[in-house]
Order: structure tokens, then C-alpha cells, then sequence
């Protein structure tokens, strides 16, 4: 749920229609998307939102504000990218979504690859615990050579909620040529890729053995439950892109390979969500999905709704094919020319838990540090 207090400001005809369009994507969202619960399941998502903002095709109108903050509402924690240096956009959002909302942030990646990007994961406080851990990817050198970094810096955070920690990392990878496997985007989806499995390998291997009724206090900050998320530029999933995520040892569940695409023709898989974890501590349900706006705003048939909005650039234009053309490119500065993708997993264990208690395994006492049991 957002809050509308700043419908009262916009003009009659603004008003009217922007609460029309909130009740379409409410029913749509009731239609598509699972309720989130307390303390069962968490609704992860990712969404690559246009030059959040950028004043390219004008900044975001109010109305598209109220749309991107409904949208976000249903879901507990968000990854996006193509934040911008001002930040006004995201707070406006935040500030929609209520005070319990958080949210994380890079520093702009500076270059012409960076493109004036930050990444950010916004989340309900009330639901998930920012981790502690939070840094940008820095790939080590080989054999004491420099190694090509990423266009835009990868951002990973550590995150709690319910009985599961899990790291994130939000990726925008390298576009380049619009070719299926350009060889830049497919080195960079193999590098982090391979990066995380290193890691957690490695954090695998030096976990301490706990004797019977002794308590090993380690502080996890390692890749255990690792995701990858963001857009991967992934053409389809035969491309070599998407192997340079499987092959490292990264996880797609079926429920999400079955989706179609990400973009709004939903025939490029632009954006993805990838797992590497253990399957004891993690679990994700076989609810996953598209939401594609347009279905209840924005959509093709809206060009005449907002000839006002689109204003001079617009009338310009010399013919209808045109129009439609810069109507189509102007609603995704509105929007996004991505759709958001997500998914569920589990976060309550306690029954799990409960139950090697009663087959003689002795719970560890509760960590002071706020740990939650292994």
C-alpha cells in the first residue's frame, strides 16, 4: 500500500485519471502477484526504471510517481537500476511508501561506460534488516595484471529477513553492440559470476566445526545464500550471457525460466534473478513473474490521453507514425522501457528447526548478536 496525499494537489482532470489508473494496477497486482505475508515468504523483485530521472523526454510527472511507488508497495524488497545523481525521484517514491521504507545506494559510477547510474535497493523496513554488509565489485587481478572492471560497479548488500540471511547483488551489465553474446557483456556475466562461486567456495571450506553443545560464533558476511539480480542484457537463454550464469554454478529456477521477457515487447530477457545458495537455508517458491504496466497504464492506446503532457516536442512530430513513435519512447521515460521481474522464496525455517530438536539435536542457545540459528 502507497499513500495518495499528494493527489489533492494536481489538477482536477490529473487527479481523476491518475486514481483511475492506480485502481487498474491495484486490481492487476491483486490478479498476478501474491499478497505478502508477516513472516511466511518474502516477494523479491528487480526492476531497471528508465533514467530515474532524467529530464531526456522531461522529468517524471507526479502521476508516474503515484504508478512506480504502487507498484513497488506489493513487493518487500526491490533491486533498481538506472538511479541517477538527483535522487529526488527515489525519495519522492520512499516518501510514498512510508516512512518504514529504506533505502540503500551506490555513488554514481563515474565514465562514459557508467552513464551517470547509481544502484539502489529499496526495501520495507518493517520486513527486511539491512545486513551491515554493503560494497561495490572490484574484480582482483590475474596473475598480477590489471584486469577490464565493470562498465556500471556491481552493488552487493547483506539482508535479513525472518529466519534467512542472504546476500544481493544488483547488476546493470555492459550493453555494447545490439548482438545476441557482444563479447565485453559476456565476460562481464562470466567474471562476477564466477567471482561469487569462488567466494562461496571458499566461505564453504572455512566454516568452523562445531562440537556437540559448543557454539562457534562466526560472523557470516560470506556469499552462503548468494543472488544475483539486475539486468544482464540477456538476449535469450540460449545466449552465451545466460550459460556464463549457469555455468559458474547459479541457479534460475523453473518458475522464472518458463517467463517470458523482461522489455515490453516480453521477447528480450533483459533481466534476470539467479541463485547460488544452500538448499537447506534457502528456499524459493515456484511463484514467480512479469509485471508489465502497460496492461493498465500507459499502455498503447493511451497516445491521445496525454497530447498535454507530451507538449511541443510531441505536436512537432510530422505524421501519426511519428507521434506514436516519440509516444512510445516518451512513455518509457514515464515508466520504463524495462518491466519489473520477481520472485518468492520461503523465509520461515522454525519447523525445520523444531524438528532436529526433537530428533536429539540441541538447539544453540540465541546469539547476542543478533545472529539467527543455523
Amino acid at each position: 500500500m502507497a499513500f495518495y496525499y499528494a493527489l489533492r494537489d494536481m489538477p482536477e482532470d490529473v487527479r481523476q485519471r491518475t486514481a483511475a489508473g492506480l485502481l487498474k494496477l491495484r486490481a492487476q497486482l491483486e490478479k498476478e502477484v501474491p499478497r505478502r505475508s508477516v513472516t511466511d515468504t518474502l516477494l523479491l523483485a528487480t526492476w531497471n526504471i528508465r533514467e530515474f530521472d532524467s529530464e531526456k523526454y522531461g522529468f517524471r510527472s507526479a502521476e508516474s510517481l503515484h504508478y512506480i511507488a504502487e507498484i513497488i508497495s506489493h513487493f518487500d524488497l526491490v533491486a533498481i537500476q538506472e538511479v541517477r545523481e538527483d535522487l529526488s525521484a527515489l525519495d519522492a517514491v520512499q516518501e510514498m511508501l512510508g516512512g518504514w521504507w529504506k533505502y540503500v545506494v551506490t555513488d554514481v559510477t563515474e565514465g562514459t561506460g557508467g552513464n551517470g547510474e547509481r544502484m539502489a535497493f529499496l526495501y520495507d523496513g518493517r520486513k527486511v534488516a539491512f545486513g551491515g554488509l554493503a560494497g561495490e565489485v572490484v574484480l582482483p587481478p590475474r596473475k598480477q595484471q590489471p584486469v577490464l572492471q565493470f562498465a556500471r560497479t556491481p552493488f552487493l548488500c547483506g539482508f535479513r529477513s525472518g529466519w534467512v540471511k542472504f546476500n544481493l547483488c544488483t547488476v546493470h551489465i555492459y550493453y555494447g553492440q545490439s548482438v545476441k553474446d557482444d563479447p565485453r557483456r559476456v565476460q562481464e556475466i562470466s567474471d562476477l559470476a564466477n567471482f561469487f562461486a569462488r567466494k562461496a567456495k571458499s566461505a564453504a571450506q572455512i566454516q568452523p566445526a562445531r562440537p556437540q553443545g559448543e557454539v562457534t560464533k562466526t560472523r557470516n558476511t560470506s556469499a552462503e545464500n548468494m543472488i544475483l539480480l539486475g539486468d544482464f542484457n540477456i538476449f535469450t537463454r540460449d545466449d552465451a550471457t545466460f550459460t556464463a550464469l549457469t555455468d559458474a554454478g547459479f541457479d534460475i529456477p523453473e518458475a522464472l525460466r518458463k517467463l517470458g521477457g523482461s522489455n515490453l515487447g516480453m521477447n528480450k530477457y533483459f533481466d534476470q534473478i539467479a541463485f547460488l545458495v544452500r538448499p537447506d537455508k534457502f528456499e524459493a517458491t515456484q511463484k514467480a513473474g512479469i509485471f508489465n504496466y502497460s496492461e493498465s497504464v500507459f499502455s498503447d492506446g493511451d497516445e491521445a490521453v496525454y497530447l498535454e503532457a507530451m507538449g511541443e516536442a510531441y505536436a512537432a512530430k510530422p505524421d501519426a507514425r511519428k507521434k506514436s513513435r516519440y509516444y512510445k519512447d516518451w512513455r518509457t521515460f514515464q515508466m520504463s522501457d524495462h518491466l519489473l521481474l520477481w520472485c518468492e522464496f520461503r523465509i520461515d525455517f522454525s519447523n525445520a528447526y523444531l524438528k532436529r530438536a526433537t530428533e536429539g539435536e540441541a538447539p544453540p542457545p540465541p546469539a547476542d548478536d543478533g545472529d539467527l540459528p543455523d
